[in-house]
C-alpha cells in the first residue's frame, strides 16, 4: 500500500523535477535542509539510493517521511535496496550494458521482495550516457556507457526499451558527472519513443534545466549539484515551471 496517496504520475503531461538523495552523502541536518527547500519548491518527488550505499536507505526515507509529504521512489543500485517504506521503485535494466546481472540478474532476486512490499513498480530502461569520466555506476555495473556522439545508439537502445515493455526511459549521464547528456541526443530519443524521459548527471544550472526540458526530457534528476548547494533547487524548480506555464 502507497504511503503517499498522490503518488506522482510520470503520465501528467507536465514537466518535473526529482531530487535523487544518496544516503551516503547526507547528515541528518543536511539532509532536512534540501527536504525543507524541496517541499518549499514543490519538487515532484524524491529518488532515494546510489551505486554503493553503505548507510541505510530506511534511515533516509523516515527522515524524508518526518518533513515532506513528497512521494519517495527507490532508485536502487543492489538488491539491497529495496524498503517498504517507500511509494514506489524504478525497476531498472542498464539496458545500454551487457551485463546479464543489471539486466535481468538481480531483478529476480529482489522481484519476491518487491512483490511483497506492495510498493508501485515502475520498470525503467536505464541508460548511461559516455559524460568524460568513469562513474560510479559505470564502475561497479562493468558496463560501459553509449558514446555521447552516438544519438543513434541511444534512440536505438530506447526504442528497444519500450518495445520490450518498460514504461521509462532514464538517460543517465552518471553521478558528478563532468557533462550532462547532450541535448541533440535527448532530442532524438524523445521524437522516437512516446515514453516519459528522465534525465539525470551533470545538471548544475537553470538554464541547463531549461534547454533539458526543451530538449524533450519529462522529468530531470538532481543530485550531486543539489548536495554541494541545496539552493540550486529553486532554479531548477524555476526552470521547470516557467515552461509549464
Amino acid at each position: 500500500m502507497n504511503h503517499n496517496t498522490n503518488l506522482y504520475s510520470f503520465h501528467s503531461g507536465r514537466k518535473g523535477l526529482a531530487i535523487l538523495i544518496d544516503p551516503d552523502s547526507y547528515s541528518e541536518e543536511s539532509l532536512e535542509k534540501v527536504i525543507k527547500i524541496s517541499n518549499e519548491s514543490k519538487v515532484d518527488f524524491f529518488l532515494v539510493g546510489g551505486s554503493l550505499t553503505f548507510n541505510s536507505i530506511e534511515d533516509s526515507i523516515k527522515i524524508i517521511r518526518r518533513y515532506s509529504d513528497l512521494p519517495v521512489i527507490l532508485f536502487p543500485g543492489n538488491v539491497l535496496q529495496v524498503s517498504s517504506l517507500a511509494d514506489g521503485i524504478l525497476f531498472l535494466s542498464l539496458i545500454s550494458g551487457r551485463n546479464p546481472e543489471f539486466l535481468i540478474g538481480h531483478h529476480v532476486l529482489a522481484a519476491p521482495e518487491i512483490k511483497k512490499s506492495g510498493i508501485d513498480v515502475y520498470p525503467t530502461a536505464y541508460i548511461l550516457i559516455e559524460n568524460g569520466k568513469q562513474t560510479s555506476v559505470e564502475y561497479m555495473s562493468n558496463t560501459s556507457p553509449i558514446p555521447a556522439d552516438k544519438s543513434e545508439i541511444a534512440v536505438a537502445t530506447s526504442i528497444a526499451g519500450e518495445l520490450l515493455g518498460l514504461k521509462l526511459c532514464y538517460l543517465e549521464a552518471g553521478s558528478g558527472a563532468m557533462q550532462s547528456v547532450g541535448l541533440n541526443l535527448i532530442s532524438e530519443v524523445r521524437k522516437n519513443i512516446s515514453s516519459p524521459i528522465l534525465v539525470g548527471g551533470g545538471i548544475k544550472s537553470s538554464q541547463q534545466a531549461s534547454l533539458i526540458y526543451e530538449a524533450g526530457a519529462d522529468i530531470i534528476v538532481a543530485g550531486n549539484a543539489v548536495e554541494e548547494s541545496p539552493e540550486l533547487i529553486k532554479l531548477l524548480a524555476a526552470s521547470r515551471d516557467k515552461i509549464n506555464n
